[in-house]
């Protein structure tokens, strides 16, 4: 889960790199460093801390260098520390490496190289990496044969970049489970863990797989496979996807974060998701990532759902929708232990694997058993020509644009416009949606955008709420039926970006334990739409009350009885039943990032956390 860039070409180095490490730093933010060519030798410098940190002591340093990698870190092995930091070198100081993965058996391939008398200076499990390199490169005397040994020794996940003394007219990345890009430009390339540090290079992009590695130089980037099985190498032709999205939308745009700035891009990232998708007088949805798949999808046995964290919460709002309305049958599967417990799968089960970024480790691992064992995977991406994307049989982008904010919040309402569409596809082909329901259901969807932005009027309001509760220490979100995963949603904001303890519950499970919690210095936000179990809601809010709990409610009609037993009330605009969390999370996603920023958090950059979850 870090950030990764290399450059070669005629630029400043430095000035790139930093550049490219601002862009990736929410990948991976307590330390960075570079490694760089100059006066005939590589150049570390490196630190904890923030990339500002270190682009204080990159001054004037590296002007004449137009080669280079760098790296911002997100601690697994060893703390963060300035010898922890990457760039690691071998003994000899003439090779580089970055690394984002786990060396798996980093241990005994240390106590090896230890005893051949390599000497290391980190915790890091990278470190090995480097020596490795030198002791391959003294066998082979070839730093390309060296990195494709690395493919037979090394157990674990790796993307890696790698500059050498011994070859300094190239730098070499390598992949396995962890991705890389390269961007193709003229007369200089770059290449980095994730497209954003490359579009102020090129818009002509490469995606390495797993088990290739590619050489770059300033005029030519050569991409490799390797085969474990017959210990051969392959040249490859690797088609070149283009960077739709702009620089723009990667910048802050006059918003003091990104996460607050990304809130308020739903207006235009829910309609982005729906746009030309949506058959109104159809009653219908038009999905052509799954064109090819329709039959399997129709005649599917059952749904699975697989993802992390926010994705699987929107997986859960997912399966409420199919079910009720499409009448298929759907598991809800946490990836990270769907792939650890031998599942049942069937060969005609079909799997819908959710990641923002497409290269979730554990959602991609459970997308590959399911592959293995003959069901169909489809992916619900955001991120074009990731992994998930490109390893699925068939899917659906969900377009919501860069989501730089650690905490997701545009990605998850675009997830659930795109799943909406989905239920809608789904159950207008088997006959369970009728053709007047698909058009409530259609109507409903176009209305979204302009309910959101009513829904950002009440910002202000929402946070002299977060003024009132910014102090205390623990939250109860409770909601029923549709909103259920969202009060999960909403207590994961809280916890992810405030560092407040926050738990979310099914609002009737609140006096099986949980109502224990409540007393006077509780605050619980009830989710209480007017739907079809409002009046159950309204017994749960009672029942805290009745316990001097302090409650604010997400309503969407003005009713005496809430009014009275609620705190504070935050009205928003109704829609279908299906439709709701897309609405109900906003409010909570603006309560989360105010009462954040009140307590002087960095909500972008929440403590041990990062955005693209690319290890175990």
């Amino acid at each position: 889960m870090c950030g990764i860039v290399g450059y070669i070409g005629k630029r400043n180095v430095i000035n790139i790199l930093i550049d490219g490490l601002k862009r990736l730093e929410y990948r991976g933010y307590d330390s960075a460093g570079v490694a760089f060519w100059k006066d005939d030798k590589i150049e570390v410098l490196k630190m904890a801390g923030k990339v500002t940190e270190l682009e204080k002591i990159l001054v004037g340093v590296g002007s004449s260098s137009n080669i280079g990698i760098a790296h911002t870190r997100w601690a697994t092995h060893g703390i963060p520390n300035d010898i922890n930091a990457h760039p690691h070198i071998d003994c000899t100081g003439n090779i580089a490496v970055v690394h984002n993965g786990i060396v798996e058996n980093y241990q005994s391939l240390k106590t090896k190289l230890e005893r051949e008398g390599h000497i290391f200076k980190s915790q890091t499990d990278t470190e090995v990496i480097a020596h490795l390199l030198e002791e391959f490169y003294r066998i082979y005397g070839d730093v390309e044969v060296a990195v494709r040994n690395l493919f037979f020794e090394v157990k674990g996940t790796f993307g890696l970049a790698i500059i050498s003394s011994y070859e300094p007219d190239k730098i070499i990345v390598a992949r396995r489970g962890s991705p890389i890009a390269i961007g193709v430009g003229e007369g200089e390339n770059v290449a980095a863990s994730d497209a954003t540090a490359i579009i102020g290079i090129t818009r002509n992009v490469i995606f390495l797989d797993d088990d290739e590695y590619a050489v770059i130089t300033r005029d030519n980037v050569s991409v490799k496979k390797v085969d474990h099985r017959k210990f051969a190498v392959s040249e490859l032709d690797k088609e070149i996807f283009k960077i739709e999205f702009e620089l723009e939308q990667i910048e802050k745009g006059g918003f003091p974060h990104f996460m607050l700035k990304e809130i308020f891009e739903q207006p235009e990232s829910i309609m982005n998701s729906m746009r030309g998708r949506v058959l109104i007088e159809q009653g219908d949805a038009k999905l052509g990532g799954l064109s090819d798949v329709m039959d399997k999808v129709l005649n599917a046995r059952r749904f699975i759902i697989a993802a992390c964290g926010t994705s699987w919460h929107a997986g859960l709002v997912g399966k409420y929708m199919i079910e009720q309305l499409a009448k298929v049958p759907v598991v809800v599967e946490y990836a990270s232990e769907f792939r650890y417990r031998d599942p049942v799968i069937y060969p005609d089960d079909v799997a819908w694997f959710i990641s923002q970024s497409g290269e979730t480790a554990d959602t991609l691992a459970a997308l590959r058993l399911v592959k293995e064992r003959g069901a169909t995977a489809l992916g619900i991406v955001n991120v074009v020509g990731s992994t998930i994307a490109r390893e699925s049989d068939a899917g659906v982008y969900i377009h919501a644009g860069p989501e730089i904010g650690v905490a997701s919040t545009k990605a998850f309402t675009s997830q659930l416009v795109v799943l909406a569409l989905i239920t809608l596809l789904v159950g207008r082909r088997n006959g369970n949606i009728s053709l007047e329901q698909g058009r409530k259901i259609a109507e409903e969807i176009m209305k979204l955008s302009e309910k959101v932005r009513e829904i950002l009027k009440l910002n202000n309001f929402i946070e002299e709420i977060a003024d009132k509760f910014k102090d205390h220490r623990n939250f109860l979100y409770l909601g029923r039926g549709y909103n259920y995963p969202v009060a999960l949603e909403g207590a994961l904001k809280l916890k992810e970006i405030s560092y407040i303890h926050a738990e979310g519950y099914p609002a009737a499970e609140m006096k099986h334990g949980p109502i224990a919690l409540i007393d006077e210095n509780m605050p619980v936000v009830f989710i209480a739409p007017r739907d079809s179990i409002y009046e159950k809601v309204l017994s749960n809010m009672e029942e805290v009350k009745a316990r001097r709990g302090k409650i604010i409610s997400i309503i969407t009609e003005p009713d005496e009885k809430v009014v009275k037993i609620s705190d504070y009330v935050i009205q928003i605009p109704q829609t279908i039943e299906m439709l709701m969390p897309i609405l109900t999370v906003i409010p909570l996603q603006l309560l989360a990032y105010h009462i954040a920023v009140k307590r002087g958090c960095d909500v972008d950059q929440p403590r041990n956390l990062a955005k693209s979850v690319t290890v175990e």
